[in-house]
């Protein structure tokens, strides 16, 4: 049992209470706190640090590649696009807006993708006509040939080029939104999973363990790829992203970042290391999963392609493996509704969570009333 202590302090009621402490849960809380500085808000994570995809993605601070918009378009339609693209944008200039650029290790050292063929380049100034009002450029996406050589690229028969786009240390953002998160006197329940919900007309219990609950007034998910446990009904499937780091490679020519096939491959310099992550479309059944592990298959796939596309004729070893889980589902839309009196959810942000989860976060505050 707890003590009256505990009752009354980190168990007490609060006024809103958000599951999950990752980029959309911290951006959610620090919103909500900036608007109604007397709102009492508690983060409950079941893990030490935030999980899920927030520390474990590949620091790409991007919008969306030009084959990714063209595709997106078609599958959707350019008003939910466009609408997406500019939840991106702004949400990657809002975190500019907030932290400096050392703060974060953030660099605007361009975006690019590999296109193999030229299909893509029939649609690209119909793109950047329509991209012109987001990103104020006459052309976001440029045909860049110069730098397949100057990058040292193999296989690689077009560049495309977006300056808006750069990287991160998406470890450090988590800190610096942390911190921001208590100098508003945001509080967090970090090592703590919760077992069941259960809503009445007058509030949520958020049951903790058998004889612990805290008790809400609103409830908010955050919880992405693992909110199925919670939201059965909901278009919500899991997706690994593997990843793997290379050991420092001398004389390295690339710098920016980097997406291929539609987005589904992409790379970066870390420094003078590579970090290269993606290829689920190889064996998209296996990474629909929520378990952190790296399959033979796909590393040695993603290695193949470090030899053949990134550093072609060069000797690298790599240093590090792991992987994320990130939420998709039948379009790329996300889930931020309300979903009974009490409970809302911002989930499902298709590996774009670094850019939509600042712009995430006000929607879902001005949902709360």
């Amino acid at each position: 049992m707890i003590s009256i202590w505990e009752q009354e302090t980190f168990y007490r009621k609060r006024d809103i209470v958000i599951i999950g402490a990752g980029f959309s849960g911290l951006w959610t809380a620090i919103s909500m706190k900036e608007k109604s500085p007397e709102k009492s808000v508690l983060i409950i994570e079941r893990n030490a640090v935030p999980l899920g995809a927030s520390t474990r993605n590949a620091g790409f601070a991007c919008f969306g590649s030009l084959t990714e918009v063209i595709a997106d378009s078609r599958k959707m339609g350019w008003e939910k696009t466009l609408n997406l693209v500019t939840m991106r944008f702004e949400g990657l200039q809002k975190i500019r807006r907030y932290f400096k650029n050392e703060e974060i290790d953030f660099e605007l050292s361009g975006g690019y993708e590999i296109l193999n063929n030229d299909e893509p380049l029939l649609h690209i100034n119909e793109v950047n006509e329509k991209l012109r009002s987001i990103t104020g450029l006459q052309e976001t996406y440029s045909l860049n040939q110069n730098k397949i050589k100057e990058f040292g690229l193999g296989k690689s028969q077009f560049l495309i080029e977006n300056p808006c786009e750069g990287s991160l240390h998406s470890g450090k953002l988590l800190q610096k939104l942390l911190e921001r998160c208590y100098e508003l006197k945001v509080e967090f329940l970090f090592g703590t999973e919760v077992k069941n919900i259960e809503e009445t007309s007058d509030e949520v219990n958020v049951d903790l363990s058998e004889n612990l609950t805290v008790k809400a007034d609103q409830l908010i998910y955050c919880t992405n790829a693992f909110s199925s446990k919670f939201l059965e009904k909901k278009n919500i499937i899991p997706a690994r992203g593997q990843i793997l780091l290379t050991e420092p490679i001398q004389n390295l020519k690339l710098k920016g970042t980097f997406h291929y096939d539609e987005g589904f491959y992409y790379f970066r310099n870390l420094g003078n290391r590579i970090l290269l992550g993606g290829g689920r479309n190889q064996d998209f059944k296996t990474e629909e999963t929520t378990a952190f592990e790296t399959t033979e298959f796909l590393q040695n796939h993603l290695e193949n392609f470090l030899k053949e596309v990134i550093l072609p004729n060069q000797e690298f070893k790599i240093a590090l493996r792991w992987s994320g889980i990130m939420a998709m589902g039948n379009e790329k839309t996300p889930i931020v509704k309300q979903i009974s009196d009490r409970q809302f959810c911002a989930v499902r942000l298709s590996g774009m969570g670094v850019a939509l989860a600042p712009k995430i976060g006000e929607i879902v505050r001005e949902m709360i009333r």
